[in-house]
């Protein structure tokens, strides 16, 4: 099941545009995200946190449009996207496109980056969106296919240590069964050759983050 969260973090017009064009399916707000939901005039089937970064006034928005919420204490022990994601995957959905994830808080940023790598979340396509950035995590049990346009930057990033036999196609500087170390920078900023790229590996994991360049110059709709 396709599944749209929304987070606390910045929209801009790119992420606007994408989202109109977004499948019909799940819609679920981490608290402050339905914020976004509201100013893009889309009903969420449920908003999930603890609330303190709505006011009273959205809340009343929201319970007007009797739109489910489930509120959690404020001390606990999850962020509340990362209570968005275990909403979602209860509810059955293995394609999840995350918008607001990354904004201003550096710590936020990065805890919701690394939630891709959590275990609970392992069965599930999760796909950040950020302008004209998305980032995915890469196992190796799946491929990862990237659709964008020769030019377009592709950065891959180990995680919870190296990468083992990473390899890719059709990537300016390519990759043949090789090792990525962790916390080295020899996976930044290659540039794809075609309309689509492969990335797989072996053992490990890899944060996969595809920087569309027609997005950034014209704000277009990813096809």
């Amino acid at each position: 099941m396709e599944t749209i969260i929304f987070a606390n973090g910045d929209l801009d017009d790119t992420d606007r545009t994408a989202i109109h064009g977004e499948p019909a399916g799940l819609v679920i707000a981490a608290d402050g995200g339905a914020r976004h939901c509201l100013e893009l005039e889309i009903t969420p089937d449920l908003v999930i946190g603890d609330f303190d970064s709505l006011s009273e006034a959205e809340i009343e928005q929201l319970t007007a449009r009797e739109v489910p919420f489930e509120r959690h204490p404020v001390a606990k022990d999850e962020t509340d996207l990362e209570l968005a994601f275990q909403a979602a995957v209860t509810r059955g959905a293995d394609e999840i496109r995350v918008y607001g994830a990354l904004g201003s808080r550096w710590d936020m940023s990065l805890a919701n980056l690394l939630l891709l790598a959590h275990t609970e979340f392992r069965n599930a396509r999760i796909e950040l969106v950020a302008g004209n950035q998305h980032v995915w995590l890469v196992r190796p049990t799946r491929a990862l296919i990237l659709k964008g346009e020769p030019g377009d930057i592709v950065s891959l990033v180990p995680l919870r240590g190296n990468a083992n036999g990473v390899a890719t196609d059709n990537l300016e500087y390519p990759l043949h069964d090789e090792d990525l170390k962790f916390g080295a920078t020899r996976g930044i900023s290659n540039v794809m050759l075609a309309d689509r790229a492969r990335v797989t590996l072996r053992q490990g994991e890899l944060l996969c983050i595809h920087t569309r360049l027609s997005l950034a110059l014209n704000g277009t709709k990813e096809g």
